[in-house]
């Protein structure tokens, strides 16, 4: 599996995603991994996020998620 890992200082990361206050104006480790099935997702692609072992399935969990939970996964 290939990946990225690189120390850099916490400011130039400023932007990309809320940085905690412990860690502001610090050298920070990032490792970036590959995340399997979300290359080429489509607006009208359905999403599911799992199920119980052992439990039978509602007709509902195949409809697409509304939009503000789209949204909420940045998906």
């Amino acid at each position: 599996m290939e990946f990225i890992r690189k120390t850099v200082d916490s400011v130039s990361l400023y932007g990309l995603f809320d940085i905690p206050p412990a860690l502001r104006n610090k050298r920070v480790e990032v490792i970036i991994l590959p995340v399997e099935g979300n290359v080429g997702k489509t607006a009208n692609q359905t999403i599911r996020l799992g199920f119980v072992k052992g439990s039978p399935l509602p007709e509902s969990f195949f409809d697409p998620l509304p939009e503000e939970e789209l949204q909420a996964w940045e998906l």
